[in-house]
């Protein structure tokens, strides 16, 4: 089961149940896994982190979260700091990160190592990418499901997601991070449009 509810906060319920950058969910305590990108607050929201942690959760996610899990009440051994480019396997996931950063502007600049992930479930890929441009070094990444940013002003715009998935060629796509801080249906109306037809499109936002 995967659950978009707002911008790039994913809900995957397989065996396990996780969550990537959840923000605006409630109070359910119910998450194995919570996975962030990077701490901009529309990726790294405590109280939605809050809501959904239980003793057991692990945090997975770049170094600069670290005290804020601390703070948050996470036992040591259940935050993972990740570092880019490298591999992860416990329990049945195994979990690569790529790089998340912005070409040509300052809001995720390459230097803090902010991560996308290419995760592994039950013989399903799913890529998600954190905020980012199209990157040239994404474009070997091999995955069932994409979830993409389109919004444009702090990720690539939906022409240039569009132009990327082209590449990577996924079974299914969905677009996130628009209709919440920027990007509009018209964003996803432009994407839609310049995605190969053989590249299955959801529409979850």
């Amino acid at each position: 089961m995967i659950d978009v509810n707002v911008q790039s906060s994913i809900k995957i319920k397989e065996e396990k149940i996780l969550y990537f950058d959840p923000i605006k969910r409630e109070k359910t305590e119910d998450a194995d896994y919570i996975f962030i990108t990077h701490t901009h607050w529309d990726h790294f929201d405590k109280e939605t982190i809050l809501n959904i942690k239980k003793d057991s959760t692990k945090i997975i996610g770049p170094k600069d979260m670290k005290s804020t899990c601390e703070e948050m009440g996470f036992f040591p051994e259940n935050i993972l700091l990740v570092e880019l480019n490298h591999t992860y396997s416990f329990n049945r996931l195994k979990i690569q990160t790529v790089p998340a950063y912005n070409k040509n502007k300052d809001f995720h600049p390459k230097e803090n190592g902010w991560v996308g992930y290419v995760i592994k479930i039950n013989d399903v890929t799913y890529y998600i990418p954190g905020d980012t441009d199209a990157l040239e070094e994404n474009e070997k990444i091999k995955c069932d499901i994409a979830f993409i940013p389109i919004g444009g002003t702090y990720t690539m715009n939906a022409k240039e997601a569009a132009e990327f998935i082209n590449k990577i060629a996924p079974k299914k796509v969905i677009p996130i991070h628009y209709n919440m801080v920027v990007g509009s249906k018209k964003d996803e109306e432009i994407f839609i449009e310049n995605v190969d037809k053989k590249v299955e499109v959801k529409i979850v936002l």
